[in-house]
């Protein structure tokens, strides 16, 4: 077996750096243009905390 040459690790590697890269702007493109809908949730101060049932930080809706 021969050691890869020099031109198909560099090959490789900005193979590797474009997926890289693209995976990543798809990140960022899906994260701006995603609006997120807002969900039920329990108000503070409707009802006792029951177990399990949780409330927004700070809800927006």
């Amino acid at each position: 077996m021969t050691a890869p040459s020099r031109r198909s690790i560099v090959i490789w590697s900005v193979i590797a750096l474009v997926v890289v890269l693209l995976a990543n702007a798809h990140l960022v493109y899906v994260a701006i243009s995603s609006q997120p809908r807002c969900v039920a949730h329990a108000k503070a101060g409707a009802q006792p905390a029951s177990p399990g049932i949780f409330t927004a930080a700070q809800p927006s809706c």
